[in-house]
């Protein structure tokens, strides 16, 4: 019978188990994945939540009863699926996670060839179109789930960013907050010269310690912890999938990822000038300057690991950052990797003799932020016209690739809805200013929360 799948978002799918997402609708999209693309080999990776082994086999029997040969690649992490897509010559991959949401969800991320995006107004609707409907693709010739492995393939692709011989022995504290970054890590120790100080570190769907969400302040407090307790130069979390790795410097103080951008960014352009750099709406000041001064070229794109990726595909962007601390590149088939930023990092760390504290200092004073403020309102889209009708005719420009982004001279700030959650995210900055930052940041969320 036909069916209404409800957790399709913009760029990729979550749902709550079981009432939106179950082994029939995952294995709709599946079969529906395999009708609309075409495809002959399909690429399949699942994350440690514990219905994603079930999920993942709901998914390769409906790409299989299509005809499609599966490629298995087991647990793992997102980028592990791009890799794999791209490197095995795919016509597409499957990754089942959910990556920082709450352990009873679960989702699908959905990429094409050369693990070039599917988003909402580029594939993903049209999946969801063939998954509703009452007929399913069902071939004579059944495909084949095949176990496949690109681990090494993966890791040695992963050394390949940084000079090895150039590291120096850091102490680094390392929580993949039991998701499966440790996976990944397991793979790189045993090349690298670092002493790795594991904290949550057992793959664990329960998620005894938290959702891995490193952007919530409540889930900071171990690896900031374990910085100062063993005296490490710096340290690093992820998220579930490990798409995103977050930074604590070596006093244990968190490192927003706005700051991270614009470090790699001057970092790659080094070697690089006058490539382009891509980066989100949401804060930019800090982006454009460092850029600007190493030489490259700043391109903004609409939040979200889909825009983004098409973004620097149309750019032929050397990297891509957002504030939300996922970091694309442009050798990495222009996605995303949770591994790859921290291994430049301490490489820079390295060759560089600063600190990570040291490195970021003078942005972060030139420009402070508020940090990612997420807030539940009863209309959104009624929140986003009260503040562009109170900001508008007083800002030098409006932006609204992406929500409204309202710029003053000295701050401005960005608002808009979360593709992923039910809330409406707020980001302010200012020029070298942290008082008149705190206080338009309270003056722009007490509008807010009158409405």
């Amino acid at each position: 019978m036909p069916i209404t799948i409800d957790c399709f978002k913009a760029y990729d799918i979550r749902g709550q188990i079981p009432n939106q997402l179950n082994p029939d609708v995952v294995y709709r999209i599946g079969n529906a994945t395999a009708e609309y693309l075409g495809a002959k080999r399909l690429v399949v990776g699942r994350d440690i939540r514990l219905s994603s082994t079930e999920f993942a086999d709901a998914v390769c029997r409906g790409i299989t009863d299509a005809g499609v040969e599966v490629l298995d690649i087991g647990l793992g992490g997102t980028e592990m699926v791009y890799f794999a897509t791209s490197h095995l010559g795919a016509d597409g991959g499957i990754m089942i996670t959910a990556s920082h949401n709450p352990a009873d969800y679960n989702g699908l991320k959905i990429v094409r060839e050369d693990a070039r995006p599917i988003s909402g107004d580029s594939g993903l609707q049209d999946i969801r179109t063939l998954a509703e409907k009452d007929e399913r693709l069902i071939s004579p010739a059944k495909g084949r789930r095949q176990e496949t492995d690109v681990f090494s393939s993966y890791v040695e692709h992963l050394l390949t960013y940084i000079d090895i011989e150039s590291l120096k022995p850091l102490k680094l504290v390392v929580n993949p907050g039991n998701g499966g970054a440790g996976i990944a890590i397991d793979g790189l120790e045993a090349s690298l010269p670092f002493e790795l100080i594991k904290v949550h570190y057992e793959p664990d769907g329960t998620f005894p310690n938290g959702i891995p969400n490193p952007l919530l302040p409540d889930n900071r407090a171990a690896t900031a912890e374990a910085v100062v307790e063993n005296s490490a130069d710096m340290g690093i979390a992820w998220d579930g999938d490990f798409d995103r790795c977050f930074f604590f410097d070596e006093k244990g103080g968190f490192i927003e990822g706005y700051y991270i951008v614009g470090l790699l960014a001057q970092s790659i352009l080094q070697g690089n000038p006058g490539a382009n750099i891509v980066h989100d709406p949401r804060l930019i000041w800090n982006t454009l300057e460092v850029v600007a001064q190493a030489g490259g070229q700043s391109v903004q794109s609409k939040s979200g690991h889909s825009f983004i990726k098409e973004k620097m595909r149309e750019v032929d962007g050397i990297y891509g950052g957002e504030m939300s601390a996922h970091h694309y590149f442009r050798n990495f088939s222009y996605a995303d990797s949770g591994m790859i930023p921290w291994l430049l990092v301490a490489e820079l760390v390295s060759v560089t003799g600063k600190s990570l504290s040291e490195l970021v200092a003078d942005r972060v004073a030139r420009y402070p932020t508020s940090g990612e403020i997420n807030r539940v309102v009863e209309d959104a889209g009624a929140t986003l016209q009260a503040l562009h009708g109170r900001y508008a005719d007083d800002a030098l420009s409006v932006d609204d690739t992406d929500g409204y982004s309202f710029e003053f001279p000295d701050w401005r700030f960005n608002i808009r809805v979360s593709n992923t959650e039910p809330v409406v995210r707020l980001n302010v900055e200012s020029r070298g200013d942290a008082d008149l930052m705190e206080r338009k940041t309270a003056e722009v969320l007490e509008i807010m929360e009158c409405r």
